[in-house]
Formats: structure tokens, C-alpha cells, sequence
């Protein structure tokens, strides 16, 4: 603690005395249609909370810039004729880093009438136009706010309605208790691979994020009946979307954190031009954390990573918009067992064994969108990317000191992705978009487990090949009237590697039946390709293999989404949600008849999967929601979500029973408050915003199976029962996380100062058991207790 204090105080010293006069910033930004993407010229652009008021219109492209306006709060209001109006309220501009926005007007469909929308950014409206229920915008700004999120989205997501994080230690969320693994990633239009280091191959989430939160801009979260351009996902879809560097000012940053030591710049490359450039390096600094006593669930080692971001926009006029992004990281930790230490968290490997990893993640884009005319536009990506993982599995003899070889694997995959689509607006009434979407899969799959009765490594999966997903798909929105929405959409997808396809249609409606009020409709039918390993599971038959996977369908699912939005006024909104999904097709075991199903894939670090399997498996899913949400207003927000469900599934036994999943209830609260405090002395002006922000979560306890030790001592690793399979509950998890900030502006710069303090009483949620083979004893492995993290930040 006296190390922590010492670093707190060593950040902080070099702001106490900073002064300046009066400080301010600049506002720039686009105004598009939000269909069909045109920029709408000489649209006006008004700060409202300033007095005087002041303003400019949008240049023929679209694009405006404010300069030298005060920091702080401010509101904005964008008018353009034929469109609604727009308020945007609680911006935050910064010294040393320009307020950038992308603002997209809807178009009137009853001319005559002026209507305005109020208040925030309107989260219950996406990025994506065509979604209709379980869907939700978020800006970057939340994952920075919220408590426990440590700058990661799929953390922060943790706080909506039917959303949890299992671990402490990952980032895996599970979406109305689905498996982690039905998640899909989109980052900048292209489908990209579990985007976290130390993420292993059929899962979607690890420690630490790849994706810096302080390079991505507002993006979409849905949990359920997706629209029709999302395919190879069955629970939810983060559609994220890097920001642009700023086009008229150089800027940089600097920070100090959990997640590691930045540095960024940005800027013009030709202002006239509007092109920009934007990098970020990324270096882990755990090392110093465990110098000042922070616990992550490692013992005694301490894992390593560096990562890089980019984006480059090149405007070209005629010839439309290029851009070119990318993202890539490495990681490595050598868990041994002489890391192993009781007084620590273990949560990632157990007494008895040595586990080397090493994992490498590149992703590489290029997007064009061309405007064909006012009304229409085309976008096209390609992008390539890459996924790297290695691990090392040895068990150690403790009596004579020596390793006993385990488990090997070289997972890794070169993927070409290329996705088109054409977007036409047909007036303000009826849009569609239809597009095409292809993956080709480079695979090199091998892993192994040393068979001591042969005294050989017996191999699991031995595949070397390429495949395809081919995913056309079209979209039409119809509007007619300012009440009704309807949206329909069909999505087709083909997996060359065994010929399986899946034809799905979309339906969403929305009807607002009242000023503030909506109700809202959404079915939809989703399939996902299996896990490469799962097709490619080796069984060997002395003296050779077979293959009875090969032929496995995709996973399927139904959704069916009934929603009710209602805004008490501009800042508070109510929203509940019934949900049922029906999943078929799950793989099960062909062989005998057991408990097991993929459907609970993701419950733990590996689930053994049999070797011979069927695609015969049910389960459902089925819940309410309720959210209570007050969006940021004068420096406080507070957001309460309550979900109550159920989660059951069938194996090759034809017993249904409860998923891994099921922990029936989560409930969240977070709240958070920022005080402006503004003093003047001799014309020199300094701003303080101290604030805090409070998470509080409570859900059911994970689910789990009893452990057989009399089995277990034989075979020298935990056999569990399953007849008995997942029907024991651990205790209700329960934690609070709290984090105090201060930002502090002076004049061309920004700096913030905070503690995050996870867990913040020290409870002792149990995370899961594990076997102890010498002693013959199961014992408890807990999720990380108390966390403090400093974190410092500048931008310039």
C-alpha cells in the first residue's frame, strides 16, 4: 500500500501547480444522412449552453469546425432543412484534444411537421438503422466511466440487462446465457478473431483486450435477433468502429494503467484534403503492478503482451473514401509450478502442472466507399488477419521432481475476408441494403495428449486445409408513417469445408404508439459454424485415426424479442424486454449417452469433447429484462438492469437439465457523479473535475458438477459425475467496484488522475473447484479479490 500511495503521489505532483488562462478547444465534424450516408451541406450546427449562443453551417462536404470555445459541458443542436433536428447534450470538450463528432439527421417523412429529437445521444437507437429490439449504441466515453470495466467494452457491456462476465479474471461475456463462444466480433465492417490476448481458438474473450478503447468510436451492442447483414452468431453482436484522427490539429497521449503504458499521436496528413492518420503502442505493465501488490490470478508469474493500433483515412474525391486500419498484439506467460502459490489467486492453472502459452493476433483493412449518387453508396472491405496460438501442458511428478509431458497444440489460422454492399435510399419511406460477405480459412490445427498406456502422444486434431463462409444477405426498411418502422431481411450463409447452409429470415417491427412510448418486435433465425477442432477431433483406432465429425451441421437458434421503450423525459428512459430462443442442432454424443453438449462450451478453460458426435441437441432460453437508465446530465448518470431467466439443455441422454449458465438472475447498479470546480486568479484560470463512479452486481451462482474423487485418483486428473452434470450452484456472486477520477485542465492539454478499486470488500466469490491428485482433496480456486489500480492519463 505505501508503494501504491508513493505512485499516486509521483503521477499527480506535476499538475497541482498548473494555471492557465482562459482555456479552450475546438469542435469539428460531419453531418450525414443517416441512410444513405451523403453529407448534408450548410446544415446548421448551434452551441445552446453558451451565452452567447455561437454557431457555423456545415462546408459543402458536410463538415464544420468551432474553434476556441470554452471547455467543459456543452449541448449542440444540428438543424437541416427536411430533416428532424438533432440536440446532442452533455459533450465533453478538453483542452489539448478536439471534440470530433459523425452526426446523422433523419430525414422527415411528413414534410409539413417539425419534430425534434431531445436530449442525449439516444441510446436506444444504433449505429445500424435496420435494428429493431435488443440493441443498444454505446460510446466510448461509457467504457471509460463505468467501475470495473478497466477500458474494456465487453467489461463495461457486463452492466446491461442479460449480460454477465463469468471470470474475474476474462473478459468472456455470456448474452442471456448463451456460451461465450456465440459471440461475434466486427471491428470496422470485417469479422475478426477473438480479439484479446491470450485468446484461445473457439473462444471470444481473454485478460486483457486487444482493443484499445482509446482508438474506437460509438459503436453497437445486440444481444438478440440480429439483423439480416449479421450471420455466424447465436448470441450477440459487437459491431464496433474505430475513430478517425483529428483532420486540423496534431494530438497526443500518453497513460499509465492496468492495461499497460500508451502512447498515441494523431493528426492531418493534408488538412485540405481532410485526410488524417491515428497510432497507438500498447506495452504491459504488470510487472509494476505486481511490484505494488496487485493479484491477477496468476501466482507468482507475470504474463506479458505489447500491442499496436492504426487507422489512416484518405479521402480521394471522386474516386470516394479510403481507409486503412489495423491491429495486432502478442502475448506470452510461462505458468509454473513453482508459481504456483496458495496465498495468491490461481485462477489459471492448477497445483501439479506447468502451462506455457504464446499468442499472436494480427488484423489488417482496407474500406472504400464510393457515393454513387445523393441517394446511394457502395462500401467495400478487405482486410486479412491472422491467429497464432501455442500451448504447453506438462504435469510435474512432485515425489521425484521431474515433468510428465501433457498436452501440445499449434492452433492457427490465416484468414482473407472480403464483404460488399450496395445501400439505397428510396426517399424518406423505404431504404434496402444488400450485400456479400466471404471468409476464406487458411487452417494448420494440431494438438495432442500424451497417453501414458502407450507412452506416446495420441493425437486430437490433425487438419491442414482451407475453407469458405459465403454470406449474401438483403435488408428493406419501411417507414409508413412516423410511427411505424418495419424491418425484413433474409441472410443465407454456406460453409464450403462440409457443404452445410442455413437460409435465415429477419422480421422486426417497431410501433411508436405514444410520444415517449414504443413498442417493438424481432424474430429472427441464426446459425454458427462449429469450432475448426470440433469438425477436425481425431478418435484413433489402433494402429490409425478416423473423422466422424466432418459432417456436423451448424448451430442453430430461434429468437423472438418482445421490447417496450418508454422516456419519462430527455434523460430517463424505462426498458423491458421478453425474450425465448430456441436452439437445435447442438453437437452431442454419438457414441453413448451422456450429459455433454457444445452449448456449454466456455464454462471453463476446456471442456473434453467426445469423439464421435451428432449435431441432435436442443436446449432454450427464455427471460425478462428491465432497464432503468438515467443517461449523463450535469456530471451524473445511474443505470439499474434486472434479468431474470432460464437456461435448460438436452445431451445424448435426453435429460434436460440446467445449462452452465443458468445462474437464473443478475442484478446491476451503477451510478456516478463529476463536479466542475473553476477558480480565476489574476486572470488565470485552472478547472478540477473530481468525480466517482460505483458498480454494485449481484447474480446467481455459477453452475458446476460434482467431482468423483475415488475416479479421480485413478485416473490422476478430476472425472466428474455426470449423471449428476451441472446440478450443483455455487453461492450468489456478489461485488462492488468503486473509482475515484479527477481530471485536470490547463491550457493545451488534459491529464486524469484515478483509482479503480475492484472488489471493493474483499468478498470471496467462489470462481470453480479444482482436484489436488497428491492429497486426493477438491478445493475452491476463488476470483480475484480487492484490486486497486492507478491509472494516469495525458493528452496534448
Amino acid at each position: 500500500m505505501k508503494n501504491l500511495v508513493l505512485f499516486s503521489i509521483i503521477l499527480i505532483l506535476p499538475v497541482c501547480s498548473s494555471f492557465c488562462q482562459e482555456i479552450t478547444g475546438n469542435i469539428s465534424g460531419i453531418v450525414l444522412d443517416n441512410v444513405s450516408n451523403e453529407p448534408l451541406p450548410y446544415a446548421n450546427v448551434i452551441l445552446t449552453n453558451i451565452d452567447p449562443p455561437a454557431g457555423v453551417m456545415s462546408d459543402k462536404d458536410g463538415r464544420f469546425l468551432i474553434k476556441n470555445i470554452p471547455v467543459g459541458t456543452l449541448s449542440i443542436r444540428i438543424s437541416f432543412m427536411g430533416y428532424q433536428t438533432h440536440d446532442i447534450n452533455n459533450l465533453s470538450l478538453k483542452p489539448g484534444k478536439d471534440l470530433q463528432l459523425k452526426i446523422y439527421l433523419e430525414e422527415k417523412i411528413y414534410k409539413a411537421d417539425e419534430v425534434t429529437i431531445k436530449g442525449h445521444i439516444d441510446k436506444t437507437k444504433t449505429r445500424n438503422t435496420m435494428t429493431s429490439v435488443s440493441s443498444r449504441g454505446f460510446t466510448i466515453e461509457e467504457t471509460k466511466r463505468y467501475a470495473g470495466s478497466l477500458n474494456d467494452i465487453a467489461r463495461m457491456a457486463s452492466g446491461f440487462a442479460g449480460v454477465q462476465v463469468e471470470s474475474d479474471g476474462r473478459n468472456d461475456i455470456i448474452i442471456r446465457a448463451n456460451s461465450p463462444s456465440g459471440l461475434l466480433w466486427r471491428l470496422e465492417g470485417v469479422d475478426i478473431p477473438n480479439p484479446n490476448h491470450f485468446g484461445a481458438f473457439g473462444s471470444t474473450g481473454g485478460p486483457i483486450s486487444l482493443l484499445n478503447n482509446n482508438q474506437l468510436d460509438n459503436s453497437d451492442f445486440l444481444t438478440g435477433a440480429f439483423p439480416a447483414e449479421y450471420g455466424n452468431a447465436v448470441s450477440g453482436v459487437f459491431d464496433l468502429s474505430m475513430r478517425s484522427g483529428n483532420t486540423n490539429n496534431y494530438e497526443f497521449m500518453g497513460q499509465l494503467g492496468f492495461n499497460g503504458f500508451e502512447l498515441g499521436a494523431e493528426g492531418p496528413l493534408t488538412r485540405k484534403k481532410a485526410s488524417s492518420f491515428m497510432l497507438n503502442y500498447r506495452l504491459s505493465t504488470l510487472e509494476l503492478f505486481k511490484i505494488l501488490g496487485v493479484d491477477f490470478g496468476t501466482g507468482v508469474a507475470v504474463p506479458k503482451y505489447q500491442d499496436f493500433t492504426f487507422k489512416i483515412n484518405l479521402p480521394s474525391g471522386k474516386a470516394g473514401k479510403f481507409s486503412f486500419f489495423g491491429i495486432g498484439g502478442k502475448s506470452q506467460v510461462d505458468l509454473k509450478h513453482d508459481d504456483f502459490d496458495s496465498t495468491r489467486q490461481n485462477t489459471y492453472f492448477g497445483q501439479g502442472y506447468n502451462v506455457i502459452n504464446r499468442t499472436n493476433q494480427i488484423v489488417l483493412g482496407m474500406t472504400h466507399i464510393y457515393r454513387i449518387n445523393e441517394t446511394s453508396y457502395t462500401r467495400l472491405n478487405l482486410a486479412y488477419t491472422f491467429h497464432d496460438f501455442v500451448t504447453e501442458t506438462d504435469s510435474v511428478d512432485q515425489a521425484n521432481n521431474i515433468l510428465i509431458p501433457d498436452y501440445r497444440n499449434i492452433f492457427r489460422e490465416n484468414k482473407i475476408h472480403a464483404s460488399f454492399f450496395y445501400k439505397k435510399k428510396l426517399g424518406p419511406k423505404a431504404n434496402f441494403k444488400t450485400g456479400l460477405s466471404t471468409n476464406i480459412y487458411f487452417h494448420y490445427f494440431i494438438d495432442s495428449v500424451y497417453n501414458k498406456n502407450f507412452n506416446q502422444f495420441t493425437t486430437l486434431t490433425d487438419y491442414r486445409g482451407t475453407s469458405s463462409l459465403i454470406q449474401p444477405y438483403i435488408s428493406w426498411q419501411i417507414k409508413p408513417s412516423e410511427d411505424f418502422t418495419f424491418n425484413l431481411g433474409l441472410h443465407y450463409q454456406f460453409y464450403t469445408y462440409n457443404s452445410t447452409s442455413s437460409l435465415e429470415p429477419r422480421l422486426g417491427a417497431i410501433w411508436h404508439f405514444a410520444e415517449r412510448s414504443s413498442l417493438n418486435l424481432g424474430y429472427g433465425l441464426h446459425s454458427q459454424v462449429l469450432p475448426i477442432t470440433i469438425y477436425n477431433k481425431e478418435t484413433y483406432l489402433n494402429p490409425g485415426y478416423n473423422n466422424y465429425n466432418e459432417k456436423l451441421e451448424m448451430l442453430k437458434s430461434h429468437h423472438i424479442v418482445l421490447s417496450y421503450n418508454h422516456s419519462f423525459n430527455d434523460f430517463l428512459r424505462l426498458k423491458t424486454e421478453l425474450y425465448y430462443q430456441y436452439i437445435f442442432n447442438a453437437a452431442i454424443d454419438a457414441g453413448s449417452k451422456n450429459s455433454y453438449s457444445i452449448l456449454n462450451q466456455g464454462a471453463n478453460f476446456y471442456i473434453p469433447a467426445p469423439d464421435s458426435l451428432k449435431s441432435a441437441g436442443t436446449g432454450n432460453n427464455y427471460g425478462l429484462e428491465l432497464t432503468m437508465e438515467h443517461f449523463l446530465n450535469k456530471g451524473m448518470y445511474f443505470l439499474a438492469t434486472f434479468s431474470l431467466f432460464d437456461s435448460k439443455y438436452k445431451g445424448s441422454n435426453g435429460i434436460y437439465r440446467n445449462t452452465a449458465f443458468n445462474g437464473n438472475y443478475i442484478a446491476n447498479l451503477l451510478f456516478g457523479k463529476e463536479f466542475e470546480i473553476f477558480s480565476s486568479t489574476k486572470g488565470k484560470t485552472k478547472k478540477y473535475y473530481p468525480g466517482f463512479d460505483i458498480k454494485l452486481n449481484y447474480r446467481g451462482g455459477q453452475r458446476h458438477s460434482p467431482i468423483d474423487t475415488t475416479c479421480s485418483q485413478n485416473h490422476g486428473l478430476p472425472v466428474y459425475i455426470d449423471s449428476e452434470a451441472f446440478s450443483l450452484q455455487y453461492p450468489d456472486y456478489f461485488r462492488i467496484d468503486l473509482k475515484l477520477s479527477v481530471k485536470i485542465f490547463v491550457r493545451q492539454s488534459n491529464m486524469e488522475f484515478l483509482l479503480d478499486v475492484q472488489n471493493l470488500f474483499n468478498r470471496k466469490n467462489i470462481y470453480n473447484e479444482s482436484y489436488d491428485r497428491e492429497k486426493n482433496e477438491i478445493y475452491y480456486n476463488y476470483q480475484i479479490g480487492r484490486l486497486i489500480i492507478p491509472q494516469f492519463k495525458i493528452e496534448f
